[in-house]
């Protein structure tokens, strides 16, 4: 198996980072060596808030940029929360040590937006600010200028971290820093230190700089050299402070990146029950980096308490001793926490999953016809698609149509708790009743959208496909920033712009008014593999590619390329991409029986299709049932009436006994035409068949099963078609 896009290497290092935190505050080989302790808290240790704050530009500041204010919001509220528990939680603290005596309203305000009011949560309020601060930059300025600005403030901050005694030097300066220091105590803050590593953070996640030995050469090299600049501003004294260092954001590029790259491949072990407990544990981890953090100080009262009510002088005084034992507390005390805190919302979460399932089993009770969604099969296709996609490329699912029949709010929710962030829909209102219906991640329209519905895109933050050059100027012309990507016609001739009209893509890219999130197109034989299938759709991609490497080569970005979408994926599983757009096959069955056979057990069906039983009678010999007697009696007959029909998206063209249902795991052919609300069954030689019994149309019975794809072959259509037309009046019911 192929291992599915994971954060491995980001995941193992937070407990790293949050340990180094730990260090810098406790200095644990001072009882050694004062060398050997500067290099290891303030050389080696000093990568860990910058790794923090490059975690925040990959996952928030990324996500902020495409999804707008509203995401923004979300986690500055979130943050705020956080940073709101830990000063109540230190307050006492500070009160006792004498932190806030004669306070000022200055004071209150420089403790609060840049210092902290405890010596380490200072970085609450730096996180806070440098989002604020990366997000407006890009409403202001391309990406050249925002890094341009964050070098320019970077640098500003080294003259009053460890460069300052070099200002001393130059008169003036010094009255300057002097000036600033009277609203913030240190440089290190989100003014001047966290832009650069924030938006590092977003940019390396997307840089294809993935050759391991140049990274690790990258990375030796540049760390050597910022630990002998450590040393040098430590020996001429320079040093007002050593949170910055003139090297630290080349160094952390480079262990940015090879973290990136580091992903355990899953293999065979790697699913199932031990899976879910490493995935589990892996979470825990994680956040409980997040509670060392706002710990650890108040660990370190504990441990000078217990030192000195138990006199076990070794504690304190052996600074390694005593820095084991604050990391061990701090480890206990916040894997505790996590796991209390996620067992208390995993009960909240099932008592309010068990309210739910209630209702939804009375609905089922009562339902004439409905549709099930095998939630488990749902994720076992999500798994098993990413898996086959290089490690750089996210599902972008496909939830048009109403995710083909199955319930596009309910599926969509689904796969967000899957990790999806990312959707496609063919309109407008598709998107619009994702949005209204809580769905976060992206959404594309993969369609047209009238001029008059541009307002729909803006207002809920949708991003719309470039269907030509002209319908560009028509969204250009909205005067309002709208998030786009733009199609490329490769030899489908559906829609797009043609891969090789360059000019007219980089009109595109510089039109005020548009901002170009992607590029994609789309491969129309990816499901045939004889050889003219398969030169085409090679043709198709190195057209597309091409022209990504010509956009980039005049100096524009691709931020998300997709080219991939059920065939593509299944066939083509090596093409490179960010995205790849699942249909079909994410509900578990392709276009024919002859495609799903080839791929059962990898995918699974996720739908069934049920009805009631509304009445059971006998049909007389030589009696006709239903609309133009098209069905006679030959003998005496047990029928029996479903409570579904053609207007539920069941096709009529499987009228007399060309079609069949499963009742008691038997089959009951469909006898006469099947009407628009219900339809007829023959249930001769099935046993006690009551009315209120449910009918399996497509699904499993006993030891039988109806695919979707034996009534699209008796319908002469594709399973897309059926899947696609089930209608409206269903209910969805996830299982």
């Amino acid at each position: 198996m192929k291992q599915s896009k994971r954060y491995d290497g980001l995941d193992r290092f937070r407990l790293a980072a949050a340990a180094f935190v730990v260090a810098i505050h406790t200095s644990p080989l001072a009882s050694f060596s004062e060398g050997a302790d500067f290099f290891l808290t303030r050389a080696l240790a000093r990568v860990a808030v910058p790794f923090f704050l490059m975690v925040t530009g990959q996952f928030v500041v990324a996500g902020c940029l495409q999804h707008g204010s509203g995401r923004l919001l979300r986690y500055v509220k979130k943050t705020f929360l956080l940073y709101g528990i830990a000063v109540l939680l230190y307050l006492p603290i500070g009160i006792y040590a004498g932190h806030y005596e004669k306070l000022c309203l200055t004071d209150i305000f420089r403790m609060l937006l840049f210092d902290g009011t405890f010596y380490h949560l200072w970085y609450f309020p730096a996180c806070m600010t440098g989002v604020l601060l990366v997000c407006f930059m890009s409403r202001i300025l391309n990406r050249k200028q925002m890094l341009l600005l964050s070098v320019i403030l970077y640098i500003i901050g080294l003259g009053g971290d460890s460069y300052y005694g070099l200002i001393e030097m130059v008169p003036g300066l010094t009255d300057i820093y002097e000036a600033g220091f009277s609203v913030f105590s240190y440089t290190r803050n989100g003014i001047f230190m966290a832009p650069i590593f924030l938006l590092l953070g977003m940019w390396a996640a997307e840089s294809r700089m993935d050759d391991r030995r140049i990274l690790w050469a990258g990375l030796g090299i540049s760390f050597l050299a910022m630990t002998e600049e450590a040393f040098l501003l430590r020996s001429f004294e320079l040093q007002r402070h050593d949170s910055m260092y003139l090297l630290l954001p080349v160094v952390m590029f480079f262990l940015y990146k090879l973290l990136l790259t580091h992903r355990k491949s899953m293999g065979e072990a790697g699913t199932g029950r031990a899976f879910n407990r490493r995935k589990r544990w892996t979470a825990y981890a994680v956040s409980a980096s997040a509670w060392i953090y706002i710990l650890h100080p108040a660990m370190i009262i504990v441990v000078r308490g217990i030192a000195k009510a138990m006199k076990v002088n070794l504690l304190v005084e052996n600074s390694l001793v005593y820095y084991i034992a604050v990391l061990v507390l701090s480890c206990m005390v916040s894997f505790f926490m996590v796991v209390m805190l996620n067992a208390l919302y995993e009960n909240k979460y099932k008592r309010s999953c068990f309210k739910i399932e209630e209702k939804k089993e009375t609905a089922v009770c009562c339902g004439r016809a409905w549709l099930e969604v095998d939630r488990k099969a749902l994720h076992h296709n999500v798994q098993s698609l990413q898996e086959r996609l290089p490690d750089a490329c996210k599902l972008m699912p496909a939830v048009k149509a109403d995710a083909y029949g199955h319930g596009d709010v309910l599926v969509a929710r689904e796969l967000e708790k899957a990790g999806v962030d990312a959707f496609c829909v063919a309109c407008v209102q598709e998107g619009v009743k994702l949005r209204t219906q809580g769905i976060k991640g992206m959404i594309l329209i993969l369609g047209y959208t009238h001029p008059d519905q541009f307002f729909l895109i803006e207002k809920y933050h949708l991003t719309q496909t470039v269907v030509d050059y002209p319908y560009a100027c028509q969204l250009n012309d909205y005067g309002k920033l709208i998030h786009v990507h733009i199609g490329i016609d490769t030899g489908m001739h559906r829609i797009g712009v043609r891969s090789e009209q360059l000019e007219q893509i980089l009109d595109i890219y510089r039109m005020e008014h548009l901002a170009v999130d992607g590029l994609f197109t789309h491969l129309c034989v990816s499901d045939t593999m004889n050889v003219r299938g398969k030169s085409y759709t090679a043709a198709q991609a190195e057209a597309f590619y091409r022209l990504v490497r010509q956009i980039r080569e005049h100096g524009y970005e691709c931020p998300a390329i997709h080219i991939q979408a059920s065939y593509g994926v299944l066939n083509y599983p090596k093409l490179q991409g960010d995205y790849a757009r699942v249909g079909i096959a994410l509900y578990g069955v392709l276009s024919t029986k002859e495609d799903t056979a080839a791929w059962s057990g990898y995918l699974k069906p996720v739908l069934s299709l049920k009805a009631r039983i509304a009445a059971v009678k006998i049909l007389y010999e030589g009696e006709s049932a239903g609309y133009g007697i098209q069905y006679t009696a030959k003998q005496n007959m047990q029928i029996a009436t479903l409570s579904i029909g053609y207007a539920d998206g069941f096709p009529r063209s499987l009228s007399c006994g060309v079609g069949s249902v499963l009742i008691h795991g038997c089959p009951a052919p469909v006898i006469g035409r099947i009407c628009m609300d219900q339809m007829t069954v023959d249930i001769s030689g099935i046993e006690n068949v009551q009315p209120g019994e449910e009918a399996v149309l497509i699904g499993h019975s006993g030891n039988l099963e109806i695919s979707v794809c034996d009534i699209a072959k008796q319908s002469g259509t594709i399973a897309n078609e059926i899947l696609s037309r089930m209608g409206a009046r269903l209910e969805r019911v996830l299982i």
